[in-house]
């Protein structure tokens, strides 16, 4: 029931990951706004948290709506993982009321993998889930965003830097200052098998120069919405000028290089967001999100849940 022009455009995504791709899906929404959803089942839900709502207070009160009947399906075992477009801090409330927080996790944070053209994506973690951070929960992210790497892109020692504006030591606000002493000095990368490297500017998110890049969830939703931003208005841009009729004799060539560069830094081929940190799978997708974006995000779940990802997040912070 949540996103822009839900619940249609979700439940079309559905069939299409139900019907083109095969992976089981389970609704959970009011049964009477749903329309055509074939024979996929659904979990009946007379509620609904609207985008602007506060998050805690609709968890503790709408106690039927569609976020806590799918959190409650995920705890129960009714369903592998949790997915929704709307309401991100709701669907973070209902995770941790309904599903619950790893032993010894102090926030959640949301892990976006950022594309890098020719290699295995960047992890940059948090990315929304808490606009104020303290130290130690950079080194959380640290130890969860490792594990994530490790066990979802088959990385053997995941390269971890922390983000910040420049390079040199010493670099950065208080938060970063601090939080790095405690990176620096600490065993969390030797316990959980990464390599840390320090700092990273916001110029090698997508560059290949680590594998996990850690910072407050303020930083790094402005980050990734910035760099989602770009790539709309460059391919917008890009492919209207490819339109002009000087390019008609070599339009097929040109699509052919360029678009799959494009697919490549398009967020929408993953379609969602894991929320690490709780003991159940739970992936956020963008409130305007196409049918496609929400195919490739119920895809995505459904690989999460076949990894063991939150069992090894569990073993790394513990």
């Amino acid at each position: 029931m949540g996103g822009d022009d839900a619940p249609a455009t979700i439940v079309e995504g559905a069939r299409l990951a139900a019907y083109e791709f095969g992976v089981p899906v389970l609704l959970v929404g009011d049964p009477d706004r749903l329309g055509d959803v074939g024979d996929m089942p659904i979990l009946p839900a007379s509620e609904v948290v609207e985008m602007g709502a506060d998050a805690a207070t609709s968890i503790r009160r709408l106690k039927d709506s569609s976020i806590v009947r799918g959190a409650e399906a995920v705890r129960d075992g009714s369903a592998s993982s949790l997915l929704s477009a709307g309401n991100t801090g709701a669907a973070m409330a209902a995770s941790l009321l309904r599903i619950g927080r790893i032993k010894g996790v102090s926030r959640p944070g949301i892990a976006v993998p950022m594309p890098v053209l020719g290699s295995t994506p960047c992890t940059l973690l948090d990315c929304g889930a808490n606009a104020d951070s303290q130290p130690e929960w950079l080194v959380q992210f640290a130890r969860m965003g490792t594990a994530y790497a490790r066990h979802r892109f088959d990385l053997a020692s995941p390269r971890v830097g922390i983000l910040t504006i420049g390079e040199e030591a010493g670099k950065g606000n208080t938060l970063v200052k601090d939080a790095c002493q405690l990176l620096e000095h600490g065993d969390w990368a030797e316990a959980c098998g990464a390599t840390y490297i320090g700092n990273i500017e916001g110029n090698d998110l997508m560059s290949g120069a680590a594998d996990v890049v850690i910072c407050d969830g303020f930083t790094g939703n402005v980050a990734l919405k910035s760099l989602e931003g770009f790539h709309d208005i460059l391919q917008g841009n890009v492919m209207a000028a490819l339109d002009d009729p000087v390019f008609d004799a070599v339009r097929p060539a040109l699509d052919k290089k360029v678009r799959p560069i494009f697919d490549t830094f398009n967020s929408r081929g993953t379609g969602a967001a894991m929320l690490l940190g709780t003991r159940g799978v739970t992936l956020i997708s963008h409130g305007s999100s196409s049918a496609n974006t929400i195919a490739n995000a119920i895809r995505t779940a459904d690989a999460i849940a076949g990894e063991r990802i939150v069992d090894n997040i569990r073993a790394a912070v513990s």
